[in-house]
């Protein structure tokens, strides 16, 4: 009874932390979109939104053993997101508003290392969180570019909780903002593979307790 309570308890919890992940999304990174700093704002977010895919999905993939669940994670937060999506267009916001990141084909890349160096833990770390970090930018930045001008959008629907210091203000244009993608690629690249070193670590953590 002990073990199964334990399974479940920890499988409850991997959808927790893709709930809790989702909601960092939508506090942290959606309103990014929106702002005349979104260049160096996308920079900030492609790493956030990098490292918390590779924390959580190589978590659950080492756990499991079975690639495919990184991609299974992703799925997760994407569908928790597109629900939130779904709410503030329910209250009459734009469909743009909140723009959805682009995170199963960053997971797929993980799973395809895992599986095609036969399940090597250390290479899933390396290989795997250096295409998360690498591929993220980009795969979102063509998401964004599917949508409508966010400032457009900032200026005609200022959300009701916004806070001051994130006001829309007179853009800000020059030096590294003009290429987003490189930089965040660089950035999410170099950093994704220690964060998905802490998922592995964690997962070591996780079965200490089941045993205990």
């Amino acid at each position: 009874l002990m073990v199964w309570l334990r399974r479940t308890t920890h499988y409850l919890f991997i959808v927790v932390v893709a709930v809790n992940s989702t909601l960092l999304t939508i506090n942290a990174g959606d309103y990014i979109f929106y702002t005349d700093w979104m260049w160096t704002s996308f920079v900030v977010f492609s790493v956030s939104q990098s490292t918390m895919l590779a924390v959580g999905a190589v978590y659950y993939m080492l756990f499991t053993g079975v690639p495919g669940t990184a991609t299974y994670y992703a799925t997760i937060m994407t569908i928790y997101t597109w629900v939130a999506k779904g709410a503030w267009f329910a209250l009459g916001y734009p469909y743009d508003f909140v723009v959805v990141p682009v995170w199963i084909p960053s997971a797929m890349l993980l799973d395809l290392t895992y599986w095609a160096t036969r399940r090597n833990k250390h290479a899933a770390i390396i290989i795997g969180g250096t295409l998360v970090g690498l591929s993220f930018p980009l795969f979102n930045m063509v998401n964004l570019l599917l949508v409508r001008d966010p400032l457009e959008v900032a200026f005609k629907y200022p959300r009701p909780t916004l806070p001051a210091y994130m006001t829309p203000i007179e853009p800000q244009v020059g030096k590294f903002y003009n290429s987003p993608v490189a930089l965040g690629s660089g950035a999410g690249a170099v950093l994704s593979v220690p964060i998905a070193a802490l998922g592995a670590k964690l997962n070591t953590w996780t079965y200490r307790w089941m045993a205990a």
